[in-house]
């Protein structure tokens, strides 16, 4: 895998003609942020969009991003029940412990981080969290495809099926280097070169790879074609 600092200009122009479909989104945070305590039995309710349940809960792939809206009941202690939500910095203000960095947890993670800041004032804490308000989880198709734009993500995608949801390639495109471009930090991307052209031949099946929230697959045109706009 090759890792790129794109926070200087190199792709500035590739951006500025996504902008407009991420901007209602805001950034996604690949953090791996876990608790440092054992997992435990735990409450977690599941929320009205049912098809996000494979990605929230069953997989725990969903991660909490800025301005989601999550409620907290706590069952032996309702003084405490409460409706946060994370602010622009990752940080969430909990009644009686204070701020708490929770943008990047899982809902599991979620529950646990909570527990052990309430353990500081409370007795073997049970909490209820529930996701009250949440970015939906997504993708970008972009490039040589028929349909280039943003795609709810629900549940697990390949690379082949999310580039079929964008109407499959056009005839311009070089899909032996196909772009996964995935958010490692807020400055920084990790990009991978996927040949799908192998793929598509039936030689190698490990080039399909699994499309995860905020990633972006980028589909080049052929050498020739670009050439072919200058020949009269």
């Amino acid at each position: 895998m090759i890792r790129h600092n794109f926070s200087v200009p190199l792709i500035i122009a590739l951006f500025v003609a996504i902008a407009p479909l991420i901007a209602a989104q805001g950034p996604y945070l690949a953090a791996n942020i876990k608790p440092p305590i054992a997992s435990k039995l735990t409450s977690v309710k599941e929320v009205i969009d049912s098809y996000q349940a494979d990605l929230m809960y069953a997989n725990s792939r969903y991660r909490l991003g800025v301005s989601d809206v999550i409620s907290l009941r706590f069952p032996y202690a309702p003084e405490f029940n409460q409706t946060v939500s994370v602010e622009p910095d990752g940080l969430a203000t909990l009644a009686g412990v204070g701020d708490l960095r929770i943008e990047g947890l899982t809902t599991p993670e979620l529950v646990e981080a909570i527990q052990l800041a309430y353990s500081k004032i409370l007795r073997d804490p049970t909490v209820i969290v529930e996701l009250k308000d949440f970015i939906r989880p997504y993708f970008l198709v972009l490039g040589e495809v028929n349909r280039p734009g943003k795609y709810d993500l629900r549940g697990y995608t390949s690379a082949i099926e999310a580039l079929a949801t964008a109407g499959g390639f056009k005839d311009t495109a070089k899909y032996s280097q196909v772009l996964l471009f995935r958010h490692a930090t807020h400055d920084w991307y990790e990009v991978k070169l996927l040949d799908l052209k192998r793929l598509l031949l039936g030689r190698d099946f490990e080039e399909d790879a699994e499309v995860r929230p905020g990633d972006m697959l980028f589909v080049p045109q052929k050498w020739l074609s670009r050439f072919k706009r200058f020949v009269p």
